[in-house]
């Protein structure tokens, strides 16, 4: 039984791993705007981020793109993945210059943010460090709320490129209220640990069943 459940671990852990290489590749002017490894986005939301970035890029010219991943590779940092995944996608400062990246790793909630030369007069570190810091931090605080962590983040980032004002971070109270209910993500995981708890159930009593059905009860 042990052995059964080291070697699923063994399977799954390097699996579930990313490095810079295991995203895909995308350039400037690709069409994919949300690229969630991590599986925390829900259908409907993914798709309204892709609409509301995919309008943007058409009105700007500005292209934001969001990356969920379910842990890092070993050895490597939340910024030193932003670092070589931007560099990969946008390797010369003219591909850069109008282009924002935002990475979340959902193992340890690590956020990082890469733009170019083009964005900074607009989306300064003043306003990198708050939706690192709030929009992003504060619904993963109250309860792990990944999709409104995103949708802040993209109604915030979409009015700043589009030279509107800074709409600014969420409120904690606002947060609050919304974190007494049962979250998606909540759900997901509790219907996780039951499959696994069943699994396990199983794995045990099946081969029990079975030695029992061909040697028969103790004292027979």
């Amino acid at each position: 039984m042990l052995s059964w459940i080291f070697a699923i671990a063994l399977f799954i852990s390097p699996a579930a791993a990313t490095g810079v290489y295991d995203l895909p590749q995308l350039s400037a002017g690709s069409s994919t705007w949300v690229v969630d490894q991590a599986e925390v986005i829900s259908l409907a939301n993914e798709r309204k981020l892709n609409n509301d970035l995919e309008n943007l890029a058409k009105n700007t010219q500005k292209e934001v793109r969001f990356i969920g991943i379910r842990r890092l590779n070993y050895g490597e940092t939340i910024d030193s993945l932003a670092d070589d995944l931007f560099n990969k996608w946008y390797p010369t400062p003219e591909e850069q210059a109008n282009q924002t990246i935002l990475i979340l790793d959902t193992l340890t909630n690590s956020t990082a943010l890469r733009r170019g030369e083009a964005v900074k007069n607009l989306l300064t570190d003043n306003i990198v460090d708050s939706i690192i810091n709030e929009s992003i931090a504060i619904p993963l605080r109250k309860g792990g709320l990944y999709n409104r962590a995103f949708l802040i983040t993209s109604d915030r980032l979409v009015a700043v490129l589009s030279g509107k004002p800074d709409p600014g971070p969420p409120e904690a109270r606002e947060i609050n209220i919304e974190s007494t209910f049962t979250s998606a993500e909540d759900t997901d995981d509790t219907n996780a640990t039951i499959w696994v708890v069943v699994l396990l159930v199983l794995a045990t009593a099946i081969p029990m069943a079975t030695y029992f059905w061909y040697v028969g009860l103790p004292g027979r």
